[in-house]
């Protein structure tokens, strides 16, 4: 049964989509079937960290209603990309009904495909929260920081409160070592669980790392580097993916990814 993760952040620049490239490269590399959905409709990045020319996007199949398979592109790492296009003007202001439309859509992968990761757009966006909504698991992006933090909150109390969600993974990107990791964690923790009733799941920490971010600059993600899955990096986005997959499960209260493959496994 394929299954669907949403990566998200409360604001830009704390290493979301790079979390989801190459998250989406180690699922591929344990010998999964992987889409990435680069769901930052308009100003789809994902493309360029993997190094790849953007040819078909989401927008005519949107659009257009042509079938989604039509928007796939095989990337050169084994993973499918389906993005929303870095030019798409029409698709920066989806309607809710459109945004329905597209988690409906992607279902026809549910066939061709073991894990769906979503990509979503940065903060607490009407766009961001339907696609977190409709996931089966969310990993939560957060750096050490008191801003972070905050912006962090402001999307999970939105998913909680307007959509129901409770079970939520974290991630802490740019930390010294996994002891730093834990103290950022249980902050951002006590203040989530001061207000809301939810459940938190620290899956793993990735460090300040300068091997990352030369990735980013060469357009080729880290993962898909000789040797990667035993540096650092690797090892700690393998304990994230492994830990990921472990974590509660988010339970949707409307519409979600593959929904149709669910019932069929019951």
């Amino acid at each position: 049964m394929a299954q669907s993760i949403a990566i998200a952040s409360g604001k830009g620049g704390v290493g979301k989509t790079s979390v989801a490239v190459n998250l989406a490269l180690v699922l591929r590399q344990l010998g999964s079937r992987v889409t990435l959905l680069d769901a930052d409709f308009g100003t789809a990045n994902a493309h360029i960290l993997m190094g790849e020319n953007l040819r078909p996007t989401v927008e005519k199949s949107l659009l257009a209603d042509e079938p989604v398979q039509k928007a796939l592109t095989q990337t050169a790492h084994g993973v499918t990309l389906l993005s929303g296009g870095s030019t798409a003007l029409d698709l920066l202001d989806l309607k809710n009904h459109e945004r329905l439309q597209l988690i409906r859509k992607v279902e026809a992968l549910g066939d061709e495909t073991d894990y769906l990761i979503v990509d979503t757009p940065a903060g607490a966006s009407d766009a961001t929260l339907a696609f977190v909504a409709a996931a089966d698991r969310i990993l939560l992006v957060v750096v050490g920081e008191p801003t972070s933090f905050m912006d962090a909150y402001t999307i999970l109390k939105a998913a909680h409160l307007e959509h129901g969600v409770r079970s939520v993974s974290v991630v802490i990107n740019m930390a010294r070592d996994a002891a730093e990791a834990r103290r950022h964690f249980d902050q951002f923790q006590a203040i989530a669980l001061r207000f809301l009733d939810v459940e938190l799941t620290l899956v793993g920490h990735l460090p300040m790392s300068l091997p990352l971010r030369r990735s980013v600059v060469a357009r080729r993600p880290l993962m898909s580097n000789p040797g990667a899955a035993q540096s650092i990096e690797g090892q700690a986005f393998m304990t994230i993916a492994q830990k990921l997959l472990q974590a509660p499960k988010n339970v949707p209260s409307g519409i979600r990814f593959f929904l149709d493959n669910e019932k069929k496994e019951g």
